[in-house]
């Protein structure tokens, strides 16, 4: 199953059964708003803080995958999850309503593909027969945490991105029909050197190009093989670098087959800056829009790199610079793979 270094290629590919995606009141504006099973007028969502609130994002994702999928929670064997709050506590207290058996995973914005990469490699090893995985991300509650709360306004720089308000879970198993994960890559940690909380696009750029490209090695395959390969939220910024470093590295991505899911889910003319971010962007796009538009039958093979800055407010008040990550899901529907 290992191929190359760090790419798990699953011989049984475990089917990705149903989803789950839950939005907030700036993406029920946004562009992808038809994607969501379920979006909410505002940030509170009749919870007594934000905090709760995002608990409450994660837990509906979950009940909407598995009512999408036909199972009660008794049937999901594992549940993997994590967000960006202090300790992942809003997963975790979601966990106490959900039931499962609980691994809770800290990725920051790579989270979503940490946890179907491992999900599957439970699914595919025989470890369970159903398994939820997710994550979330609650713009006011994050913003509080990370940089300064909303209700300041404080001004930010077009480098900045705005982090989603959401939650998606898919429900994974050995069997039935649907998307299947084909592989995974594993990230390893990549530092350039930056501080800038504010740049988290160009800080996680070069950690998405180490990724994708060692992807491709250990698959021995070119970006041909896919008809689209999305990152999780680099934004225009990190788009933008990543691009040059394909090119100075000579690995022939196609503008047009390059995409970013903080490019797509607003609207131009909301006030993004460099466009979404969140450990709720990747999992809502995915596991929304782009599971929906594969479904479709408009195109048949995706790589999906989930990037995430793993800095703390505590490590950026000490100075620290900003380790930097991405893992890799191949994605595939319609066809049978032989790679």
């Amino acid at each position: 199953m290992l191929a190359g270094h760090r790419t798990w290629v699953f011989d049984r590919k475990p089917v990705i059964v149903s989803t789950g995606t839950v939005g907030g009141p700036f993406e029920a504006n946004g562009m992808l708003s038809e994607d969501f099973d379920l979006l909410h007028a505002d940030l509170w969502l009749a919870q007594d803080s934000y905090e709760d609130a995002h608990k409450v994002l994660f837990e509906e994702a979950c009940q909407k995958a598995m009512e999408k999928g036909g199972i009660q929670k008794d049937h999901v064997q594992f549940l993997l999850g994590g967000d960006l709050i202090n300790q992942i506590t809003p997963t975790s207290f979601a966990c106490r309503t959900l039931g499962a058996p609980y691994l809770g995973l800290f990725g920051a914005c790579s989270t979503s593909m940490e946890g179907l990469a491992l999900g599957a490699f439970i699914v595919n090893g025989k470890g369970a027969d159903y398994l939820l995985t997710g994550a979330s991300s609650h713009n006011a509650a994050v913003e509080k945490q990370f940089r300064y709360p909303t209700e300041y306004g404080g001004q930010k720089p077009p480098t900045a991105q705005w982090t989603v308000t959401g939650a998606g879970a898919a429900l994974l198993s050995d069997q039935g029909e649907g998307p299947r994960v084909t592989s995974a890559t594993i990230g390893r940690v990549v530092d350039m050197g930056m501080t800038d909380p504010f740049n988290m696009g160009g800080a996680m750029a070069p950690a998405a190009v180490d990724t994708i490209e060692a992807h491709f090695t250990d698959r021995n395959i070119d970006p041909s093989y896919y008809d689209l390969i999305v990152t999780g939220d680099l934004g225009k910024i990190g788009r933008d670098v990543s691009l040059d470093l394909f090119k100075k590295h000579g690995t022939p991505i196609q503008e047009e087959q390059y995409q970013d899911c903080g490019l797509m889910i607003y609207r131009e003319g909301q006030p993004v800056l460099s466009g979404a971010s969140g450990a709720g962007c990747s999992a809502t796009v995915v596991y929304g829009h782009l599971l929906n538009r594969m479904r479709k039958g408009e195109f048949k093979r995706m790589l999906v790199a989930a990037t995430g800055a793993l800095l703390s407010p505590l490590s950026f008040q000490q100075g620290e610079t900003i380790p930097c990550i991405a893992h890799a899901v191949s994605i595939e529907y319609g066809e049978d793979d032989t790679k």
